[in-house]
């Protein structure tokens, strides 16, 4: 009764795992819009217009500097910009002249949803939200110069010989150059290096001096954000969206905490990313950069938007001298093969959280049999048998033990008849039967101890991992990570779990027996809300399992 008693009490601790998981992204407080409740970076001024000059960082970090008057005119995402376009195999992009900064990014390859296969996932967007890449030059002032703060900032406009760009067939790479220069003497040429299929984007400043006097100033990048309306259901997947940085190790800086604990660190390389389910955007340093990481909150029209970003190390640029400030920009999915291949840490933004130790090696497992099979359902079904081949000594342990106790329950409910009255001498009678009939009463607890980290795991998998978005299996089921639109594999998996419970020694408590009844329904209602994939793992597995168990229950029968 022990097994059983122990099988109950683990299964009980994966609800509850799950359930939590759901419950602290439902009851976390979300970053909303606190415009109204204390003042922002930016400044409102008396007839209630908002600027938002400040969103560009300090040239240097000096209380002494004061920061130059400027005449950047106020832009919102609601003003309509001129904008060029920007067409590759993966990409539909929109390029605002004004800081020539990319406001709206479409990744064709990725669906917006999966009854909609024509519509292209929109990630960067500056019409429904804010979601946009902003970067540019700020200028240090040097002693004894005519040269005073002279470099294009994402306000400023640049021009383009064309307002739309094209990746042609058999074209391995397109470069779009955007260009601003001012009458002292000072050329910038911006530009963007699309290469065919990939998601990462060369962003190289072209800086020229033709001017009399030394040019020393600096880049910045940073990626802008607005507030997340909090809207959660408690059955939704527990999904990250925030900003996230790499200094060596990851780190999440959600809106809240950006909030309370701007971050303002220097950093050797790295990178500053924001992320959400499946996709992300990063900035990424090179390894020999020392960049400042810092946030920054800034006030629009409707709310505030959340910005995480990086300023690099001055350069100084001689007279007739020209410097190239180059970036790397990733705006794109989660491919944890792609991603770890560019930046270190970069893989770590599909996070597993506390089970990316079982997590990566799992997903190495199954991305490696779906290479061979073409299906990511048919992928999970081997992995689960493969991990049930694994576990086999193990639960055949547990099934032999399971096997003994039911043969003696006879013997197990004269003894309860009795000491009905003498508990003590109940357990005392009971651990003599199981030392006589060689039984471990906790036979079962080690593999089930062993295979829960290893379903838990599996779950992270199929929730973060974008290789499983909108990946069919059969029939009714054309996405495995998202819920069974029919519920047809949440039912065959209560019927799995009561026949194996109906294979287990029949308990000698009726409420034990009444709450094991109880049980398959109760995980059939509450899987039906998890991905398919996670349904079909358990199932598969409840399936593997009543036939070792009816195996082993037939051979030690006698």
């Amino acid at each position: 009764m022990e097994n059983q008693r122990f099988f109950l009490y683990a299964s009980l601790i994966v609800v509850l795992y799950l359930l939590w998981s759901s419950w602290q992204q439902f009851t976390t407080p979300a970053a909303v819009d606190i415009s109204m409740q204390q003042p922002a970076t930016g400044t409102a001024s008396s007839t209630g217009s908002i600027t938002t000059e400040q969103d560009v960082p300090l040239a240097i970090d000096s209380s002494a500097l004061q920061p130059q008057p400027t005449s950047q005119p106020q832009i919102t995402r609601t003003v309509q910009n001129e904008y060029i376009t920007v067409t590759t195999d993966v990409f539909q992009i929109a390029i605002n002249m004004r800081g020539g900064d990319i406001h709206r990014a479409q990744l064709t390859n990725f669906p917006q949803a999966l009854d909609a296969p024509e519509q292209a996932l929109v990630l960067l967007d500056d019409v429904q939200k804010t979601y946009i890449t902003q970067s540019g030059l700020v200028h240090d002032p040097i002693a004894n110069t005519d040269v005073k703060g002279l470099a294009p900032n994402h306000y400023n406009l640049f021009q383009a010989q064309q307002t739309q760009y094209v990746l042609a067939e058999g074209q391995d790479q397109l470069i779009v150059p955007l260009s601003w220069q001012n009458d002292q003497g000072i050329e910038v040429t911006k530009e963007f290096h699309f290469k065919r299929g990939e998601y990462l984007i060369n962003v190289d400043y072209k800086l020229t001096n033709n001017s009399n006097d030394a040019w020393q100033g600096r880049q910045y990048r940073q990626l802008r954000h607005s507030y997340v309306n909090g809207e959660r259901n408690l059955l939704s997947l527990p999904t990250y969206t925030g900003a996230a940085y790499y200094n060596d190790k990851y780190e999440k800086l959600s809106f809240d905490k950006m909030r309370k604990e701007p971050l303002q660190e220097q950093v050797a390389g790295g990178w500053t990313a924001m992320l959400q389910h499946y996709f992300f955007s990063a900035w990424l340093a090179e390894e020999y950069e020392n960049n400042d990481f810092y946030s920054n909150i800034v006030q629009n029209t409707v709310g505030n938007d959340y910005i995480i970003g990086m300023r690099s190390e001055p350069a100084r640029v001689g007279p007739g001298e020209s410097y190239t400030f180059k970036n790397r920009l990733f705006v794109g999915p989660k491919l944890q093969k792609t991603i770890e291949q560019i930046q270190p840490g970069l893989e770590l933004t599909t996070d597993y959280g506390m089970f990316t130790p079982l997590c990566k090696p799992l997903f190495w497992l199954l991305d490696f049999i779906h290479k061979g099979v073409h299906n990511w359902g048919l992928a999970i079904i081997l992995v689960t048998l493969l991990i049930k081949l694994a576990f086999y000594r193990l639960s055949a342990s547990s099934y032999k033990s399971m096997a003994r106790m039911r043969k003696v329950q006879p013997k197990m409910l004269t003894l309860r008849e009795r000491y009905a009255d003498d508990k003590q001498k109940l357990n005392q009678a009971m651990w003599d039967l199981y030392k006589k009939e060689e039984i471990n009463p906790l036979g079962g607890c080690l593999p089930i101890l062993i295979q829960m980290p290893v379903f838990l795991s599996l779950y992270w998998v199929l929730i973060e991992s974008v290789e499983m978005r909108h990946a069919p299996f059969v029939f009714w089921i054309q996405d495995l990570s998202s819920k069974d639109p029919l519920y047809i594999l949440p039912l065959l998996m209560g019927i799995s779990m009561f026949v194996q419970f109906k294979l287990n020694p029949k308990p000698t408590d009726p409420m034990q027996e009444k709450v094991f009844l109880i049980m398959p329904v109760f995980m059939m209602a509450f899987m039906a809300f998890f991905p398919a994939g996670l349904v079909l793992y358990w199932f598969v597995n409840n399936l593997l399992s009543i036939g070792q168990q009816w195996y082993i229950t037939k051979r030690y029968a006698d």
